[in-house]
């Protein structure tokens, strides 16, 4: 993770949206043709787009009267037994019609590609009726200039109209909303949120079952709020990741490199909501799992859609290195996501999504945090966003 194949002085050819060789200036200078369009990054640094691997972009209103409650001593989990959390965001998903839902998660996807990421796993999970559900996905599917693989997340929290009776809101994610997904063809992965109170290891075991045998991929929220047996289910299940982990254990840690299942660490979401209990990244990569590092862009415990944020937390709090940073919201994101011979880096037969910084140290995205340093994004060799037009 710690090896980037930096080229110094480098040069890429791109042909139809994906790019053709990569090499130093020297190399590519005599290739390019008298009608070719010649992009210059004037020695900046020129890396692949970041791909977001766990985020929940479409939701209607926000969840800022909440953050000034924590600021005042509420718990995250005291604002969620009083109807607040991602209830309250539900209520207002619900109210919302399609066409405004797609509204704010096209601004959203501006915010995403100021920050450099060309590429996001999108999840429902803030409607939780067939419907609903079904409505947030659609919206993924109309997202413009922003590359969205979307994720049924039905299972991320027990409805107000079904508390006290989640197995049979668990019935309803099986039998009703998980076929009509499939058959839709609106999702490519499906996601549970496993803990205690929420969805048990027997209910998420049941779910990410039949999600499979519908043809989807299976991710997981495990172990966030307590070391509840998430990250053995995920292994056990070898889903594509487990997400959160803050609270895995040496052995869950070994059971998920025994899988095959790569994490998804979101530290966005432990900066947020004040705690102090980041994952073990280290203990990950030192026991060879491909760690991901994502935003966990959402209303309430992430509401960030920066991934060079995303770094620099990884590197101060997580004590990952620069490098080891960008590999896990790279190549390693795209992997967790099919997509690894598609996207993820700058090799020849990929898509050209790349991204030049107004900078000359790929450290220095890690470093200055907080700073503007995107100049320019380009999605399948297309500009998408620039610095200047914004």
């Amino acid at each position: 993770m710690r090896d980037l194949a930096i080229i110094a002085d480098g040069a890429m050819l791109i042909e139809n949206g994906r790019i053709v060789q990569v090499g130093t200036r020297a190399e590519i200078e005599p290739l390019i043709g008298r009608d070719d369009t010649l992009i210059d990054a004037g020695k900046h640094v020129v890396m692949p787009g970041f791909v977001d691997a766990h985020t929940h972009p479409v939701f209607a209103g926000n969840r800022a009267a909440e953050f000034e409650q924590r600021t005042e001593g509420a718990s995250y989990a005291e604002i969620a037994a009083a109807g607040g959390g991602i209830r309250s965001t539900v209520r207002a998903t619900r109210s919302a019609s399609e066409d405004q839902l797609l509204d704010s998660a096209q601004k959203y996807a501006g915010w995403f590609l100021a920050g450099g990421t060309t590429t996001i796993e999108a999840k429902s999970g803030y409607g939780l009726t067939l419907d609903d559900e079904c409505k947030l996905l659609r919206v993924v599917g109309r997202i413009k200039d922003l590359r969205c693989i979307p994720t049924f997340l039905g299972a991320h929290e027990i409805p107000d109209e079904f508390r006290g009776h989640p197995s049979e809101y668990t019935d309803l994610v099986i039998h009703q909303m998980l076929p009509a997904v499939a058959n839709q063809k609106l999702a490519k992965f499906c996601d549970i949120f496993c803990e205690p109170g929420i969805f048990s290891i027997e209910e998420s075991r049941r779910v990410l079952s039949a999600a499979r045998e519908l043809g989807l991929g299976l991710r997981m929220h495990v172990d966030q709020l307590s070391d509840s047996g998430g990250a053995a289910l995920a292994a056990e299940l070898r889903a594509a990741t487990a997400d959160h982990l803050e609270h895995t254990s040496p052995r869950g840690i070994l059971a998920l490199r025994s899988a095959g299942v790569q994490p998804v660490l979101l530290p966005g979401s432990v900066y947020a909501l004040g705690s102090s209990r980041y994952p073990n990244a280290r203990e990950m990569i030192e026991a060879g799992l491909a760690v991901v590092l994502a935003t966990d862009f959402n209303p309430g415990s992430s509401p960030t859609p920066s991934m060079p944020m995303i770094l620099s937390l990884a590197c101060t709090q997580m004590k990952m290195t620069p490098a080891e940073a960008i590999t896990a919201a790279t190549i390693n994101a795209a992997c967790s996501l099919g997509r690894g011979d598609e996207i993820g880096s700058l090799e020849a037969g990929k898509r050209a999504d790349f991204v030049i910084y107004d900078c000359g140290d790929y450290r220095e995205i890690a470093y200055f945090f907080g700073a503007p340093l995107v100049e320019a994004v380009y999605l399948e060799g297309r500009p998408t966003w620039t610095s200047l037009t914004q």
